[in-house]
């Protein structure tokens, strides 16, 4: 089971846990992936279960959805 990231973007949830975007390979098809990570007893940020992988084909529809969030809250 391989799989690769790219870090798109992260910003801070809260002082224990951080949001990253990334792209991801696995298994040979590409997904975005929107995660919670969580800082460990080490220092160090870890992935947690909370966020939400899709598959590129799915990334307008996720586009459309945060654009129309930003209409309801008036941005």
């Amino acid at each position: 089971m391989t799989k690769d990231a790219q870090l798109v973007h992260s910003f801070p949830k809260n002082p224990l846990e951080e949001i990253r975007a990334s792209l991801t390979v696995y298994k040979g098809k590409e997904y975005v992936d929107l995660r919670v990570y969580y800082k460990g007893d080490d220092g160090e940020f870890h992935p947690s279960k909370k966020g939400l992988t899709l598959s590129l084909d799915l990334f307008p529809d996720l586009e459309e959805a945060v654009r129309k969030l930003r209409e309801e809250i008036g941005e």
